[in-house]
């Protein structure tokens, strides 16, 4: 379900901002009034850009079509952005939310997205395409799941960049005098 956003600049050019949106897990949850059971939906969304920008949306409604379209919008109101380098992250970071735990390491060009069930779907749309992952904490709850994989996300420093190939051996401290 892909939706454009179509915004007129002040030069009378359009400027489309395309937001891809997916549903990551659908609920029917009830609670008790003094009438019996009172049914609705919670709905949880992703939305991303494929180029650095994603968030998480949770709503509920009384039937499918209001939750997911309520979940959307909060999803496009919590977009953060994330810093990526040659398709992947700059540094490794570890997040905690409630129980969930998630450990996300940069990888090189071409290893692709090693993640599972939620973090693979908002590295999709984040737009990160070599990543690897691993799930931590004992829970299945995909909602804190994906706010630990947001946390994460949220984490990450530009400045942060260690390239390898570039430090010398002339920087250790065991260096050889002539």
């Amino acid at each position: 379900m892909v939706k454009r956003k179509i915004q007129k600049t002040r030069e009378g050019q359009e400027k489309r901002e395309e937001f891809e949106s997916r549903l990551l897990d659908l609920a029917r949850v009830a609670h008790t009034r003094a009438g019996g059971k009172k049914l609705r939906f919670r709905a949880i969304i992703v939305t991303g850009n494929k180029a650095g920008k994603v968030g998480v949306g949770v709503a509920s409604g009384l039937d499918v079509a209001q939750a997911v379209e309520k979940a959307t919008f909060q999803s496009k109101k919590n977009l953060i952005e994330v810093p990526i380098v040659e398709d992947s992250i700059p540094h490794e970071v570890y997040a905690k939310f409630g129980p969930a735990e998630v450990l996300l390491r940069p990888q090189r060009k071409g290893r692709g997205l090693v993640a599972g069930g939620t973090v693979r779907i908002i590295c999709q749309l984040a737009g990160i395409k070599n990543i690897s992952s691993k799930i931590l904490g004992r829970t299945g709850n995909k909602l804190n799941n994906a706010r630990a994989t947001i946390a994460a996300l949220t984490k990450l420093r530009k400045s942060e960049i260690r390239n390898p190939k570039s430090e010398t051996k002339s920087n250790s401290k065991f260096q050889c005098s002539k």
